[in-house]
């Protein structure tokens, strides 16, 4: 058994672990899921400068990612939208042509064989793909390699944002605004004092009072039109809305009775535009709060930045992921220019050994060689008057690069053509010297260069940021629904005749006990049976139930003895019956008035000369509402009688 569990453990362990790395959390590297990144890098291996079909772009990817081309699909119009302007042809990476979905109507895109697409240049420039400085690893089955994580110049995971759930984990990611983030950077690096705050294409409103830098939550709302008292127009979405949803949820609330419209239309195309006709009687202002109340209009979004650092899955927060950025931005620049400077060394090599071999004619000691070794070893021996000029050795692969030089380009060897570029590459070299003892400098610039390639419109803020309180459903909505009795024992909104108990809203919860004394509080009904002869019914708050004194009278089935018990129900659990009196014991009469009259009708026996005997209930004591009651007579009881009877008060 303990070897079960044991394998049990770990395989479940691994399977976890697959799932945060490999599938739901992105990696704080390149900002990208496992799909996304494959997408990527097969786009950047089939770029031609031409459009790709979107189904072929998904067949390549499958040599990457064997899950199956609907994900690969799925995840690629997704991607594509990403960034940009909404529903453009240019997004933040991916190039689109065709239907790639709305995200304002919410329209999906057309199948992958009817679109195409192609990466964005400026993709080339945040990601690196020079495998020299991005490691490359073999992919499922070996015959390929891909990027393990791609390095990324600017914060990738806050541009496209994230959403997944994972193994007892999940990542929100709100994205943000384009320009907004590469300055942030810039002032990082400059040590500078930064905020920064999401913005998502469909624009709306959001109040960031809780929003803790990722790690809180906010509130969205749509942007409302209210310049016609007899119309409201919805110009902008909320977060994570589309104006299908947003038209169904508005549907839904009129059809429940919790919003008072004439009609809605749906109007919106490349810009949102739903627009609410209102009743005779019914003006804007007194719908606005119940549109935010009552369907998407307003919709609070928990965040969390969990990011895959260092392999470990790691919280941490948008101010975190751009200082993150801005060390990073300098040490990919330092390898970047590294890497430059050691093909130009090598390059210098090249050139200053060619410029020897043809000038000082050392081509010419090989002529008598009659063996490979007694060739190479003849022109390593050349080049030992000139070691001082060399940049390093020489080697073997050297002299196999000079002995290929073809005669005709010995002939025509031009010495002021190799000696300019010489100059050239040395002044190169020593451009990235100075730039190597500068860092931030070249992050700066290259990030103001960044704000300086993509197009004005791909920096425009579409969310506003504002200040504002959710609006309480339950305090917007207004006790108008009659709650209704009838004698047949039946209780809710929906039962026609008997007698109006009081008036809820739908979220009011009912304070119910029945005949038999069992009491329980619920949702307001449609329409439940609870009994004939229900004792109390009211409103389930607390400052209300604990305010009335309940007196039960009870008998005992077994010895007619009969009990009286006096208290008041401190608390419940919803849904959940519970009896006054002790269990097994018969409820003769609850009653909620300080004081009343009844008797009690003893069973007749011989020699028992007391028949009946009256009570008065303020004579007894007030108790906890988990004790036994007390026992009102030695006498076995047959009947009870409440005096005076009146109208029983369920309220």
């Amino acid at each position: 058994m303990a070897f079960v569990k044991n394998i049990f453990d770990k395989n479940f362990i691994e399977f976890a672990s697959y799932v945060i790395r490999s599938r739901a959390i992105p990696d704080l590297e390149d900002g990208l899921k496992p799909v996304q990144r494959r997408i990527l890098h097969t786009l950047f291996n089939m770029d031609d400068g031409r459009f790709q079909k979107a189904a072929n772009v998904v067949g390549r990817c499958m040599m990457y990612h064997p899950h199956g081309d609907a994900s690969i699909e799925g995840a690629l119009v997704v991607l594509a939208n990403k960034g940009g302007v909404p529903n453009d042809k240019v997004g933040l990476f991916i190039e689109k042509q065709g239907n790639f979905g709305n995200v304002f109507t919410g329209d999906e895109a057309s199948a992958s064989r009817y679109i195409e697409c192609r990466i964005r240049p400026l993709a080339k420039e945040i990601f690196v793909t020079n495998p020299e400085v991005t490691h490359y690893i073999p992919n499922y089955d070996g015959r390929s390699t891909e990027p393990e994580v791609y390095r990324a110049k600017v914060p990738v995971v806050l541009l496209v944002g994230a959403e997944g759930i994972a193994v007892g984990m999940s990542t929100k990611i709100l994205p943000y605004n384009l320009k907004e983030v590469l300055e942030a950077e810039i002032k990082a690096l400059n040590d500078e004092p930064f905020e920064i705050y999401p913005d998502v294409q469909t624009g709306g409103l959001i109040d960031v009072s809780n929003y803790n830098d990722g790690n809180g939550k906010i509130v969205s709302r749509a942007k409302l039109d209210l310049s016609d008292d007899k119309k409201i127009v919805i110009t902008e979405l909320p977060v994570d809305t589309n104006a299908q949803d947003l038209k169904k949820s508005i549907d839904e609330a009129f059809k429940s009775g919790k919003l008072k419209i004439s009609s809605v239309q749906d109007l919106t195309t490349d810009r949102c535009q739903i627009e609410i006709k209102l009743p005779r009687g019914v003006y804007a202002k007194d719908v606005e709060n119940a549109l935010y109340a009552y369907t998407d209009c307003e919709k609070s979004i928990s965040c969390q930045m969990l990011v895959i650092k260092d392999n470990q899955p790691v919280t941490m927060t948008a101010t975190e992921i751009i200082k993150f950025y801005s060390v990073k931005l300098k040490a990919i620049i330092k390898d970047e220019l590294e890497f430059e400077r050691g093909k130009l060394n090598e390059e210098l090599h090249a050139r200053t050994l060619e410029r020897i071999f043809i000038e000082e004619r050392i081509y010419k000691k090989i002529e008598q060689m009659k063996t490979a070794e007694a060739v190479n070893e003849a022109v390593k021996k050349g080049f030992v008057p000139y070691k001082k000029e060399l940049i390093h050795e020489v080697s073997d692969e050297d002299v196999e690069r000079l002995l290929k030089i073809p005669i005709r380009r010995i002939s025509l060897f031009d010495i002021n053509k190799n000696r300019d570029q010489v100059k050239a590459i040395n002044a190169r070299l020593k451009e990235i010297a100075k730039r190597l003892k500068n860092l931030k400098a070249c992050a700066v610039e290259y990030l103001e260069g960044m704000l300086g390639k993509f197009r004005p419109e791909e920096f425009v803020r579409h969310t506003e940021i504002a200040r504002f309180s959710a609006v309480d459903a339950k305090e917007v909505a207004k006790r108008d629904t009659p709650l209704r009795y009838d004698d047949k024992g039946y209780l809710g909104t929906s039962v026609w005749g008997g007698s109006e108990i009081c008036r809820v809203t739908p979220y009011d919860r009912i304070f119910i006990m029945r005949r038999s004394g069992i009491y329980t509080v619920c949702d307001v009904p449609d329409k439940l049976f609870v009994d004939t002869g229900m004792w109390y019914c009211n409103y389930a708050e607390k400052e209300i139930i604990t305010k009335v004194l309940f007196t039960v009278i009870y008998r005992d089935p077994k010895t007619k003895y009969c009990y009286i018990k006096r208290c008041r129900i401190p608390s419940w659990i919803m849904n959940r019956d519970y009896l006054i009196a002790p269990d097994g014991m018969e409820v003769l009469h609850v009653d909620t008035r300080e004081s009343f009259e009844f008797t009690l009708h003893y069973v007749k026996k011989a020699r028992q000369k007391i028949k009946e005997e009256n009570f008065v209930s303020s004579d007894f004591e007030e108790k906890g509402h988990k004790t036994q009651g007390v026992r009102l007579s030695a006498y076995e009881t047959e009947s009870i009688n409440v005096q005076p009877a009146g109208e029983l008060d369920l309220q």
